[in-house]
């Protein structure tokens, strides 16, 4: 049975606030039309410190385009997505439409289911290795929106970007504007946005990576995988349509990561500072600009970290 339009336009919203953002500040503004959406970001909540050119951001909202088409999809309407539609409003990232009813696709459906299972696990994952076809379906996830994701322990990068990750991690370590910011996100805000203490993860024992500390400074450590899957989604060009378009690839890969029950998580330190997200760049390669990098695995259960309520993220379009 096909919903109706205004109903699979809400249900399109309620999937597109489940995407992932930086530090859960959830940057985006549903403007609601007759018919469609415009989404705008939200340059109130591009973090100052940590996405200083709001591209973190801009992924979090080509990652709430991707959720929001797969809900449509899911619900039996067809959906578009005009990217940038007015050069004169950088604000204005896309014009969403909804198009004719249609019947879903079988991938379209268990996507869409994903998107309330997916949470960015930070805690520690199992030593169970990831399989080749979870990796090549990952991959796959990445390509079918324009981007490429390069499973790092594959290609003999692993070393020299788990070195740039410690050095990144080294440098916020040392800023007391970057404590001030994570502490700002972490702490028990209330209103449905933030990191809550229980999706933070332990301090990490050594090990190959720094996992970003979430949680309360009393939290032991633990150590973390030995063999961590370590991947980074590149575009083949960089500005804010490209990382508008790997928001996308990106929401793709971890929402079939999670249909394949894998856990992800961030290691956002060497994109936020822009020298050594250039040094990333050189490593990875010419044509390969880094707009994300992640850790896969086997995770232990979580839960979704908290979002606004649609009333705050969503305006009428002024008469």
């Amino acid at each position: 049975m096909i919903i109706t339009e205004s109903r699979v336009r809400a249900a399109g919203l309620e999937a597109a606030v489940r995407a992932p953002s930086p530090y859960n500040t959830q940057p985006w503004i549903f403007e609601l039309g007759p018919v469609g959406v415009d989404l705008y970001l939200d340059e109130d909540r591009v973090l100052a410190v940590v996405d200083t050119d709001g591209r973190e951001a801009r992924l979090a909202c080509g990652a709430a385009i991707l959720n929001f088409r797969l809900a449509v999809a899911a619900g039996g309407w067809a959906s578009s997505a005009d990217l940038l539609p007015d050069r004169t409003r950088p604000e204005l990232l896309a014009r969403l439409g909804i198009g004719q009813p249609r019947r879903p696709r079988a991938e379209e459906i268990k996507l869409a289911a994903a998107i309330a299972r997916r949470f960015s696990n930070r805690r520690p994952f199992t030593e169970a290795p990831v399989p080749p076809h979870a990796r090549n379906a990952v991959t796959a996830a990445a390509r079918a929106e324009g981007a490429n994701l390069l499973l790092l322990d594959e290609g003999g990068t692993l070393g020299t970007v788990a070195s740039l990750v410690r050095r990144a991690d080294t440098v916020q370590g040392e800023d007391p504007a970057y404590h001030r910011e994570l502490a700002e996100w972490t702490s028990e805000r209330g209103g449905g946005d933030g990191i809550p203490a229980f999706a933070g993860g332990p301090r990490s024992a050594g090990g190959l990576l720094p996992v970003r500390h979430h949680g309360p400074d009393s939290q032991p450590e633990r150590p973390y995988e030995r063999d961590p899957v370590i991947v980074a989604l590149t575009t083949p060009s960089d500005g804010p349509l490209s990382q508008l378009r790997a928001g996308l690839a990106l929401q793709r890969v971890l929402l079939t990561a999670t249909e394949l029950g894998l856990s992800a998580s961030f290691l956002s330190q060497p994109i936020e500072i822009a020298g050594i997200r250039a040094e990333l760049h050189q490593v990875l390669g010419a044509h390969e600009h880094p707009q994300s990098l992640l850790r896969l695995g086997y995770g232990y259960p979580g839960s979704p970290t908290p979002r606004r309520p649609l009333t705050a993220v969503t305006r009428r379009i002024p008469l």
